[in-house]
C-alpha cells in the first residue's frame, strides 16, 4: 500500500489545494496526477447548497454527455410487443418481460441500465428490493420508465449519465477517461455545469454552487473555480 501512497503523493504535489483553477488547467492536472495503470475515469463532484431531505431540493436527473463517458453501457429492456422489436433494433443488448425478472431475482446482474415501458413497471416494481440498493431501478425523471425505448436506448448507448444528490448534498458524475483529448473532457464538463445549474431547486437558499472538483480514479481532487465555467 505504501508504493500506491507514494505515487498518490507526488501527484497531489502538483496540485495547489488552496486553488481554484480554470476547468481546463484542473482537466489537464486531473490527466496529469493519475496514478494507476488503466485508463482511470474522470469525475466531476459537486457541492450543492441544497437540503436533500427536503423534496423540492432532491436533484435527480441524467444528461447526454457530447463527446460519452468511453465506456459501452449494456442496457436491459423491460418491454412487451412492437416495443421489444423497438429495443432491439435500437441496440439493447438484452430485451425480454418474465424471464430477465427471474434471472435477476436469481442473482443476475450482467448489464448497467434498465428501461421498462410503463406498463412493465408493475412487474419489475418486484424487483425494487434488489435493484434499489444497486441505483438500477428504472425512473421516469431519469427517461428510463417510458414507451420511447429507442430513444432511451439510443441516448444510453450515445453516453448519457444519470445524476442524483446525495444526503450530503453532492453530486459525482463520470466526464469521460484519462485518454481523452483534454477539450472532450472540458466539453463534457461545461454540459454537466449547466445541467446543474438549470436544476437549481427555487427553494435552495445561500450560494448554490459551492464547491466544484475534479479528479482521476483514485487520484487527488482539483478544485475548479465556477466563475471560470463558460455556462451558456
Amino acid at each position: 500500500m505504501a508504493k500506491k501512497g507514494k505515487k498518490y503523493q507526488e501527484a497531489a504535489k502538483l496540485v495547489d489545494r488552496l486553488k481554484a483553477y480554470s476547468i481546463e488547467e484542473a482537466i489537464e492536472l486531473a490527466k496529469k496526477t493519475s496514478t494507476v495503470k488503466f485508463d482511470a475515469t474522470v469525475e466531476a463532484a459537486f457541492r450543492l447548497g441544497v437540503d436533500p431531505k427536503k423534496a423540492d431540493q432532491q436533484i435527480r436527473g441524467a444528461v447526454v454527455l457530447p463527446n460519452g463517458t468511453g465506456k459501452t453501457q449494456r442496457v436491459l429492456v423491460f418491454a412487451k410487443g412492437e416495443k421489444l422489436k423497438e429495443a432491439e433494433a435500437a441496440g439493447a443488448d438484452y430485451v425480454g418481460d418474465a424471464e430477465y425478472i427471474n434471472k435477476i431475482q436469481q442473482g443476475w446482474f450482467e448489464f448497467d441500465v434498465i428501461v421498462a415501458t410503463p406498463d412493465m413497471m408493475g412487474e419489475v416494481g418486484k424487483l425494487g428490493r434488489v435493484l434499489g440498493p444497486k441505483g438500477l431501478m428504472p425512473n421516469p425523471k431519469t427517461g428510463t420508465v417510458t414507451f420511447d425505448v429507442a430513444k432511451a436506448v439510443n441516448e444510453i448507448k450515445a453516453g448519457k449519465v444519470e445524476y442524483r444528490v446525495d444526503k450530503a448534498g453532492n453530486i459525482h458524475v463520470p466526464i469521460g477517461k484519462v485518454s481523452f483529448e483534454d477539450g472532450k473532457l472540458v466539453e463534457n464538463f461545461n454540459t454537466i455545469f449547466e445541467t446543474m445549474m438549470k436544476v437549481k431547486p427555487s427553494a435552495a437558499k445561500g450560494t448554490y454552487m459551492k464547491n466544484v472538483v475534479v479528479s482521476s480514479t483514485m487520484g487527488p481532487g482539483v478544485k475548479v473555480d465556477p466563475a471560470t465555467v463558460s455556462a451558456k
